[in-house]
């Protein structure tokens, strides 16, 4: 905050564990514009979420300091607001502006509201309705501030009409979303709360659009004689997701990898009402891990740093890209309490519910890629975490057992690790405990 002009420069807040920084993607308020305290100013995205961030101080927008699509550091200023009665610095007169504001966009009474890190009182809503009546009260360019005007509530659709596109869309994403493919919004049906249009309607509206295309358009008789490209701004989620796995690249790591016997698995899950394999499979690696602490760990300059808590991570891939949400203290759940949380996590995940917090702060992660039909994958670290469980496709192969050749279900195990934090010992031990668990369940489940 500049003390002598009591000029305020608001800085891009901290966005949660480990997010260093974060891509403009829509401005909600212009030079000029007058704000309120907690209105949200901007919309920004991270690595893990889209977010509103709301502005802290009163006053008057006087410098956006970052331009639509650039990427922003933590703590590198947003926004400059001069306070109300001066302009850069200086004590001014306001000229009397008579506005008639609608009921509904008078203030509510304050309260504690669910916005970015911390900042917020006021309850859910009245943000976007003083984030209305403050663009009320700003002349637009050029008109002559002395001027008396009255602002009135849109009116009414009439019977019969449908209410306008503009109260169905919330989301600026959605906006852009659409704007950026050139789909009419008034023809998506929402199917969000109180009928609003989702990104999903958005998304499952363009691939409807692509579909019909198709099949209109006919086949070409000819080669094409140009060979065409498309380039995609490497920014956003799919460049924070980059520049992640570029770092995890750097790490010394090892892998390790062993088929395993699923049969008595898939048994044991039939006979689980309600419980996937990927719960049974959580619990297989954390129950690993509390014999193998040196994979439940990072590394932090010359420290090698084991957690006492496991807080697993599960990737997920989503529409926005491949998310990793965490169940916290998975050490202290039940198998059914691992169904409940994986259930919630990724169901977040894959709608875009979730906040940078619950997509941060994991310590070893596991990955089920069979859902790909695959059986192995060469994976990367979810860094700074020291080690990643990785489950094939499980299918029926030709396999000895009790000394003769059956058919059996039979999946691959792959474990990737940072090779700082130990050598193939432990490794090798905690691998060979998950597939033990994976091959005789019925043995292993009542201990854990």
């Amino acid at each position: 905050m500049s003390t002598a002009a009591a000029v305020q420069d608001f800085l891009l807040p901290d966005l949660g564990e480990g997010l260093t920084e974060a891509e403009i993607v829509r401005w909600l308020v212009a030079e000029g514009d007058v704000v309120t305290v907690d209105q949200p100013v901007v919309e920004v995205e991270t690595a893990k979420a889209t977010v509103e961030v709301p502005s802290p101080y009163a006053g008057t927008v006087a410098v956006r300091h970052a331009a639509e699509g650039a990427t922003l550091e933590v703590g590198r200023p947003l926004l400059t607001v001069t306070p109300p009665g001066t302009v850069a610095g200086v004590a001014t007169t306001v000229p009397a502006v008579s506005v008639a504001v609608p009921a509904a966009t008078q203030p509510a009474e304050e309260g504690s509201g669910k916005v970015l890190v911390g900042y917020g009182t006021q309850p859910l809503g009245t943000n976007r309705r003083r984030r209305a009546a403050a663009r009320a009260l700003t002349p637009p360019t050029g008109a002559d501030p002395q001027v008396t005007r009255s602002t009135a509530p849109a009116p009414a659709p009439a019977a019969g009409q449908a209410p306008a596109e503009a109260a169905r869309v919330v989301s600026p994403v959605v906006r852009a979303l659409a704007a950026a493919n050139g789909l009419d919004l008034g023809s998506v049906a929402g199917t969000g709360a109180g009928a609003v249009i989702t990104r999903q309607d958005v998304n499952a509206a363009l691939a409807q659009r692509d579909l019909c295309r198709a099949v209109r358009t006919p086949a070409p008789t000819a080669p094409a004689q140009a060979v065409g490209e498309t380039r995609l701004p490497l920014r956003g989620v799919r460049g924070a997701i980059a520049r992640k796995l570029t770092k995890a690249a750097a790490v010394p790591t090892a892998t390790v990898w062993v088929d395993v016997d699923a049969t008595e698995l898939l048994e044991l899950k039939r006979s689980l009402d309600g419980i996937g394999l990927l719960a049974l499979l959580a619990r297989f690696t954390v129950a690993g891990l509390r014999l193998f602490p040196e994979l439940n760990a990072t590394v932090r300059e010359d420290e090698i740093v084991r957690y006492d808590s496991v807080h697993l991570g599960i990737a997920a891939q989503t529409d926005a890209g491949l998310l990793v949400p965490v169940v916290r203290d998975a050490d202290r759940l039940t198998t059914r309490g691992f169904q409940r949380e994986l259930a919630a996590l990724v169901e977040r995940a894959r709608s875009g519910g979730h906040g940078p917090a619950e997509l941060t702060g994991g310590t070893f992660t596991l990955n089920n890629y069979g859902t790909f039909g695959v059986d192995g994958s060469s994976m990367l670290l979810n860094a700074p975490e020291a080690g990643i469980l990785g489950i094939g496709r499980i299918i029926e192969r030709p396999w000895t057992f009790e000394g003769r050749i059956e058919s059996r279900s039979i999946s691959q195990l792959s474990l990737v690790f940072d090779h700082r934090v130990c050598d193939g010992a432990a490794a090798g031990g905690f691998l060979r405990f998950v597939a033990d668990c994976v091959e005789h369940p019925g043995a292993t489940f009542a201990d854990l």
